[in-house]
């Protein structure tokens, strides 16, 4: 294995192989914005029409069972490629 910075072997194999250091940076900038804006307005952010539209909109997609759709999207996307859908779960 390559050596950096003199981290011992465990922690390059945590955060750098296995992917978790982009995990918590995603997590971090993606919470980021909110966090700032809500700093400064405070209540606002939350209490205006536009945040009562997302939440709407965001609970009636989840009823709908919509984004289950993104499986058919995924089968119709490797049939026009011409490539068959590997997965390592066993059929159902």
């Amino acid at each position: 294995g390559a050596e950096l910075w003199g981290l011992p072997q465990w922690i390059i194999d945590v955060f750098l192989v296995t992917g978790f250091a982009m995990i918590l940076f995603t997590c971090m900038i993606g919470q980021l914005a909110t966090q700032v804006n809500a700093s400064h307005c405070m209540l606002d952010y939350i209490n205006s029409y536009f945040a009562v539209f997302t939440f709407y909109t965001a609970m009636a997609i989840e009823f709908s069972g919509l984004m289950h759709v993104s499986y058919f999207i995924q089968k119709c996307v490797g049939w026009a490629a011409g490539k068959p859908i590997q997965s390592n779960e066993p059929p159902k």
